[in-house]
């Protein structure tokens, strides 16, 4: 049944949390007010005035923030876990719009992406290594990361929904399992971006314009504009927000050929260049410069009724397209074996990703007695199209399997050997939906014993199309099929999704399926105060309920298609219809000790999980003489994180130095792992259920105020992650010699070769798991001539070297023959730089910024994913101006 999320949230007699603030004002816990303290925890410590600007009240400490993480309002020196926040002030101080933009200054995490929208990210270094985006929506494991926008779940698979960040309150980072709060997908971690909220009493608004350049690319330009409108002064109030923010190209697709070599496919082209069978291919109609521009558009509107003094009703919606076009990646080595330069990459078709939604949220906030309630919804639709060239597929036997006939190593043997075009691509149209609701049931916190309870429902549904059009042999059209029947060369027959829907002839392989889940949960957590604003204890758990689903087809070409006319269905799609159920619970506590009101000590224990998955097929692979040794699995279940920690929280100085650090031991358990090796496990990637990882790490905040002008903000974060056991690949086919044994051998009779353990061994590295990550920043406020506030900022963010795969995988330093898309690189560690400089006067603000100023092309997502070494490099330098105006 489909429901209605605007009608939903008029029919719930709900009600909510109610927190009371010094001026006598009511807001919901979900709709925070502004705090006159309010500072950022890793930002500039003095108070913004009503420009944006640090104003002297306060100026001399760092001031405090609020946070939501436990579902309470708390200064965030009060909560027991690692938790990093800043304020909407901070994020325009320091030019964050994007999640690209946020990660520098996030200690402990990384962003494995192939461009705008397109990554996960991970924390702690919980990671086993990234794929391409090719059948992402269709096979990636769920991310171990939560999204949140305010209270709704914005997860998926591979494709971490990066939210454009203007009008912000404030933006939470909470490390470590957050799984009893914040249940599936927050095993590792939680992002949430809170935006801020109508204004029941005030009319405020801003507008912002900023133009940048780019070093090596194309002019940036961007404008957002905010208004707050109180409707009925202190009972109706509306918000709305509107941005436009493009990014120029800086990666050059630069002409080049594509020229079949003999060596191609381990040497099975040799036939096809003996028999002149091929010919070359070129890029020129899609070769330009600057071909990745990035555009990102949206709003959001909100409105917020105060009912009565207990009661209100928040609803937002927002809208947001992001245009990217071309490709994130560049080529060290390009098609035809040419060193490129730096930001260059020779691809052979358009590509894009074009990535919107629009999500609905309300929330309806009561009090009845002594007890608060809260319960909040949302939906969220999403349609993402991205197309992007797999012309280097070609070199592989899988390629050219697809596009020449003539001997064995073609889809048709018959003939005179003959290739057609290399020139490939992959075209993907995912729709989702996503349908969250939750009511939230708290004691008044002044209370010594405090409880908080609630119910959450959970309906996401993911339906992906996706296309590989590398078949290049022509179809069987009544002519060819003619042709080829008198003796010319053979033809082959479109692909069928399913009996009767004809695929357009370039299609090869791809999959038609929907996937997702329902999930029903209850949570609760209890504190009590042993000692009273000195000692206190807390304990909660959460039960899950996941029914969770993957319907659909997967269609390929086979030999069954040659030679026969368009239309003829030959049974080559595989039906899916799969289902699973799991439950369980996931707690945590932890033991709280202020030892003066300025020095706070906790241990923390806590779970995570995140759901389980399918795979497309089940097939049978690793074979020895002919026999086969592995059946693929149907599905994979759950892992789980468990989190011991140890952390302080301090204050110095009368509030004008800060040190926060935090220890822990997580042990990850039962992790999901993907593997794609076609010449031994066949040609589609599978997950599985794997080895346990360990990780061990430091992380360390401080913040100071060195003079009443001069701030100083480092954080930084130490891991020691390794692998704690290994499992192997147990032939599991009843029957087969060696059954219940480990796989160690693969290959034909007289051509035996050992199979590496793809789980690896103990104390391998993880994925995305940099031993040392650290940043660090200096403000500096003064007025000048006596009526300008103004400002400069330096600052600098050092990553550590990484792997982009687990330890098992092949090492690809040096790989030219690519036949996986999980080759092992090292990717370098890197050290950016910022700075900026800005003065103020009454309500306009001007200010002039560059970033990466040492102009690092340092790569955060090298891979092997289409068939070529490829980098994601970090953006180059960008000089910007940014002027702006608030009332």
């Amino acid at each position: 049944m489909k429901i209605n999320p605007i009608t939903c949230a008029v029919l719930a007699a709900l009600a909510v949390t109610r927190v009371s603030y010094a001026d006598g004002t009511t807001q919901p816990a979900s709709v925070p007010a502004p705090q006159t303290t309010q500072t950022n925890q890793t930002g500039p410590s003095a108070q913004p005035d009503s420009n944006g600007q640090p104003s002297s009240a306060g100026a001399s400490t760092l001031g405090a923030i609020t946070v939501t993480a436990q579902h309470t309002l708390e200064d965030i020196q009060d909560v027991p876990i690692t938790i990093q926040a800043f304020t909407g002030t901070t994020l325009q101080q320091l030019n964050i719009q994007t999640a690209n933009d946020l990660i520098k200054y996030l200690p402990n995490v990384t962003l494995a992406e192939n461009g705008p929208g397109q990554g996960n990210i991970y924390m702690r270094g919980l990671s086993t290594g990234f794929l391409g985006n090719q059948s992402s929506a269709s096979i990636a494991p769920f991310p171990n990361v939560a999204v949140y926008l305010d209270d709704q779940s914005m997860q998926f698979p591979a494709r971490n929904l990066d939210i454009y960040m203007v009008d912000m309150e404030r933006l939470e980072v909470l490390e470590g399992p957050q799984g009893t709060l914040f249940g599936g997908g927050a095993e590792a971690g939680a992002v949430r971006y809170i935006t801020n909220k109508p204004n029941l009493d005030k009319v405020s608004g801003s507008v912002e314009a900023g133009v940048s350049a780019t070093d090596g690319g194309g002019p940036n330009n961007s404008t957002n504009a905010v208004l707050n409108f109180p409707i009925i002064p202190g009972t109706l109030a509306v918000r709305g927000v509107i941005y436009n923010d493009h990014q120029g190209g800086y990666i050059d697709n630069v002409p080049s050929t594509f020229t079949r070599e003999p060596t191609d496919g381990g040497g099975a082209m040799a036939p096809y260049v003996a028999a002149g069978g091929t010919s070359v291919s070129n890029n020129y109609s899609v070769a330009k410069n600057d071909w990745n521009p990035v555009d990102y558009q949206g709003a959001r509107l909100s409105a917020l009724w105060k009912i009565n003094d207990d009661w209100n009703f928040l609803i937002a919606e927002s809208y947001q397209n992001l245009d990217a076009n071309g490709q994130s990646s560049t080529y060290p080595i390009g098609t035809d074996g040419q060193k490129l330069g730096t930001d260059q990459i020779t691809a052979f078709v358009p590509a894009w990703n074009d990535d919107h939604f629009t999500n609905t949220a309300w929330t309806l906030n009561g009090q009845i007695g002594d007890l608060s309630l809260v319960y909040t919804g949302g939906y969220t639709n999403r349609h993402i199209s991205e197309q992007q060239d797999y012309t280097n597929y070609s070199r592989s036997a899988g390629g050219m399997y697809y596009q020449c006939t003539g001997t064995s190593a073609g889809l048709a043997s018959t003939g005179k050997p003959i290739c057609y075009s290399p020139t490939g691509y992959w075209n993907d149209h995912v729709n989702s939906t996503h349908q969250s609701h939750e009511l939230r049931l708290s004691t008044p916190e002044d209370y010594r014993f405090r409880v908080i309870g609630g119910l959450y429902y959970e309906d996401f549904n993911i339906d992906d199309h996706m296309d590989f059009n590398y078949k290049t042999i022509p179809s069987c059209t009544p002519g060819n099929l003619a042709s080829a029947l008198a003796g010319g060369y053979p033809c082959v027959a479109n692909a069928e999704s399913s009996p009767g829907v004809v695929m357009p002839d370039n299609t090869a392989f791809g999959e038609v399926e929907q996937r997702g889940y329902k999930q029903e949960a209850a949570f609760g957590s209890m504190s009590y105060d042993i000692i009273p604003d000195v000692l206190t204890a807390t304990a909660g758990t959460r039960y899950y309920h996941y029914s969770e689903w993957q319907t659909g087809t997967e269609f390929y070409t086979t030999s069954a298609q040659v030679n026969v006319p368009n239309g003829t269905y030959v049974g080559n799609d595989t039906v899916m219809n799969y289902h699973q159920t799991y439950h369980g619970f996931k707690s945590r506590a932890n033991l709280l000790w202020h030892i003066s009101p300025n020095t706070m000590v906790y241990y923390t224990f806590s779970q995570g999980f995140r759901p389980g998955g399918f795979n497309r097929t089940s097939s049978d692979v690793a074979k020895l003489d002919g026999e086969a040794q592995y059946k693929k699995p149907i599905s994979y279940a759950p892992d789980t994180l468990t989190n011991n920690e140890l952390g302080f929280k301090t204050t110095f100085f009368d509030d004008r130095v800060l040190l926060n650090g935090s220890l822990y031991d997580m042990r990850w358990d039962n992790v999901q792992m993907q593997f794609f090796n076609p010449l031994v496990l066949g040609n589609t990637t599978f997950a599985v259920n794997g080895p346990n990882y360990k990780v061990q790490g430091l992380e360390l905040q401080f913040q100071a105020k060195i003079t009443d002008n001069l701030s100083v903000i480092s954080s930084g974060s130490l891991n020691h992650s390794r692998q704690t056991n290994s499992p192997c690949l147990v032939n599991n086919i009843p029957g087969s010699a060696g059954f219940n044994e480990c796989i160690v051998e693969t290959g034909a009779a007289g051509a035996v070769t050992s199979f590496a353990n793809p789980f690896g061994e103990v104390g391998s590295v993880p994925a995305f798991s940099p031993r040392s990550q650290a940043n660090l920043r200096l403000r500096y406020d003064w007025t000048l001539l006596g009526n300008y506030n103004a400002f400069w900022q330096i600052g600098a963010s050092y990553t550590g070297s990484m792997y982009n795969q687990p330890a098992t995988y092949p090492n690809g330093e040096g790989v030219t023959d690519i036949t996986t898309v999980e080759l092992r690189y090292l990717q370098g560690a890197y050290t950016t730089y910022d700075a900026s400089i800005g003065v103020a006067k009454d309500s306009w603000n001007f200010s002039l910024y560059g970033t990466n100023l040492g102009n690092s092309h340092a790569s955060v997502f090298t891979s092997s994913a289409q068939f070529i070494e490829s980098e994601v490099p970090i953006h180059p330098r960008v000089i910007g101006l940014k002027l702006g105006f608030k009332f």
